[in-house]
C-alpha cells in the first residue's frame, strides 16, 4: 500500500500539532501552577499579573521552571529600561515642581542603578549562583520601593510612578519566588518542555 504524499502532510500535519498542544499545555501549567504558589506565599504578587507577565513571553510557552527564572528577570529588565525612559521624559518638562523634579531624578538614578543590578542577576542567575541572583534581584526590588517612597515624604504629592514601582516590584517578587523554586527543587527544573 502506498501512502500520498497528502497523506504523508497530514500525518505530520497532526502529529506536530499534537505535539505543540501537549507541551502548551505543560508549559500553561507550569506558569500555572508556579504563579498560584508564588501568589499563595506572596500577596503582593496577585495571580493575574503573574500569569499575564509570564505569558506575555512567547518563550515562556515551552520553558522548564529554571527557564521562567531567567524570563522573569528579562521581563524585570525591560520593565525597568522602560521605567527609566518614561522619568527621562517626565524630567524633560519644565513645569515640574522642584521636589517632584528632585524625586524623578533620584528615581531615576535608582533605576539606572537598578539596570546595572539586574544584568547582573541574569549573569548570576546563568551561572547558578542563585545566592548572588537573590541579593541583586531583592536590590533592585528595594529600589522601586524607595523611589515610590521618596514621594510620600512631602504631605499632598502623588508620585507619578505608582503603577510602574508596583510592577516593578511585583516582577521581582515574581523572580524571587522562581530562584527560590529553583534552589530548593520545588519543581522539576531542569526538564524543559519544549
Amino acid at each position: 500500500m502506498m501512502l500520498s504524499n497528502n497523506n504523508i502532510a497530514s500525518f505530520f500535519f497532526f502529529s506536530t500539532l499534537i505535539f505543540t498542544l501537549l507541551h502548551s499545555s505543560t508549559s500553561q501549567t507550569l506558569i500555572q501552577d508556579s504563579c498560584k504558589t508564588c501568589s499563595d506565599k506572596d500577596p503582593n504578587v496577585p495571580y493575574g499579573f503573574c500569569t499575564t507577565s509570564l505569558f506575555a513571553a512567547p518563550a515562556s510557552r515551552c520553558a522548564s521552571l529554571k527557564g521562567l527564572g531567567m524570563i522573569s528577570i528579562r521581563l524585570t529588565r525591560y520593565n525597568l529600561t522602560d521605567t527609566r525612559c518614561h522619568i527621562k521624559q517626565l524630567l524633560m518638562s519644565k513645569k515640574l515642581d522642584k521636589y517632584v523634579r528632585s524625586c524623578l531624578e533620584t528615581c531615576f538614578e535608582l533605576y539606572d542603578d537598578a539596570l546595572s543590578t539586574v544584568k547582573l542577576a541574569m549573569k548570576s542567575y546563568a551561572t547558578k549562583k542563585f545566592d548572588d541572583a537573590n541579593i541583586q534581584m531583592s536590590a533592585v526590588m528595594d529600589s522601586a520601593t524607595t523611589c515610590e517612597d521618596a514621594f510620600t515624604e512631602r504631605e499632598g504629592v502623588v508620585s507619578p510612578l505608582t503603577a510602574r514601582n508596583d510592577a516593578t516590584f511585583k516582577l521581582s517578587a515574581i523572580v524571587l519566588y522562581v530562584l527560590h523554586a529553583v534552589q530548593t527543587g520545588s519543581a522539576n527544573s531542569t526538564t524543559e518542555l519544549c
